[in-house]
């Protein structure tokens, strides 16, 4: 009797905590955990400790899943990168050669995801950004339905689906093929792969850099958002199909996660809720 009241009473201050979180803005400090990986040795990865966060850790067969597609000394881009649970899988991969930029529009993810970049230097090499990725270069607004900002989208305005809680200065807007072509042109060559993570508004983003898959032709991974229609769905599975691309359901980051050939657009509307996909060029796959 006596730890079920103990545990009806940490439930009710994990309401609460989670309670005010909705309601009051404030900073929420990184807890940095270090893991012991068979290939990459001690790693370190901070998460942050904001209680409406997803918690998340790594092992070795999450960074193995990525070796699949990338390899020493490339360049790998993460846009959504959130607090970097899937750039440092990609950056342990690429290794110290390598460069992964993480674009992240979010100011409060976006100080956890810096924290992580700092970390494992003698092993990964992650340049930080805090740029949405958009058509042309311009600003936004930054807006959560959460006060303490654990999601959220830019908005050209303050009327925005995602929420009421706006953060006070603007975020900025990059064209990325203009920043790869000012600051990262040398490294074009060993663009392997690029992760798309923006709440439904992946396919938006890869029209915006069709120029640069049709160069360039990484690896794309990409989100199938539950809350977009079937229709938008089908035109996310078409607008990577046309450049060449065969396209695959991966149940997680994870080497040994089940993979399934969506082999026409109507077969990703068969998941209801958000799934990732992977696509790869039809003459990569080839080989």
């Amino acid at each position: 009797m006596q730890n079920t009241k103990v545990e009806k009473l940490n439930c009710f201050k994990r309401y609460l905590i989670r309670r005010k979180a909705r309601r009051v803005t404030q900073e929420y400090p990184a807890v940095v955990n270090s893991f012991d990986l068979k290939d990459e040795g001690k790693v370190e990865f901070a998460v942050w400790s904001n209680p409406l966060a997803p918690v998340f850790s790594i092992n070795q067969e999450m960074v193995d899943f990525f070796k699949k597609f990338v390899k020493k000394g490339d360049l790998v881009i993460d846009i959504g990168a959130n607090i970097g649970d899937t750039t440092i899988l990609m950056a342990l991969a690429a290794g110290k050669s390598g460069t992964v930029l993480g674009f992240e529009p979010n100011p409060f993810i976006f100080k956890i995801l810096t924290k992580n970049a700092s970390f494992n230097t003698e092993k990964q090499n992650i340049v930080p950004l805090p740029y949405a990725v958009t058509v042309k270069e311009e600003e936004f607004f930054y807006i959560s339905s959460e006060a303490s900002f654990a999601n959220g989208g830019i908005s050209p305005t303050k009327e925005s689906r995602h929420g009421k809680f706006i953060y006070p200065d603007k975020v900025k807007g990059k064209n990325l093929e203009e920043l790869l072509d000012k600051d990262y042109s040398d490294k074009l060559k060993d663009f392997s792969l690029v992760k798309i993570d923006t709440e439904g508004y992946d396919k938006e983003i890869i029209k915006s850099i069709s120029g640069l898959i049709d160069k360039c032709k990484p690896v794309i991974i990409a989100e199938s958002f539950k809350h977009n229609t079937p229709e938008q769905k089908m035109e996310l599975y078409e607008v990577i199909s046309r450049h060449g691309y065969e396209i695959f359901y991966f149940e997680d980051f994870n080497i040994k996660a089940k993979v399934v050939k969506l082999e026409k657009s109507s077969d990703i509307t068969n998941y209801k809720e958000t799934i990732n996909i992977y696509a790869v060029p039809v003459k990569k796959q080839a080989e």
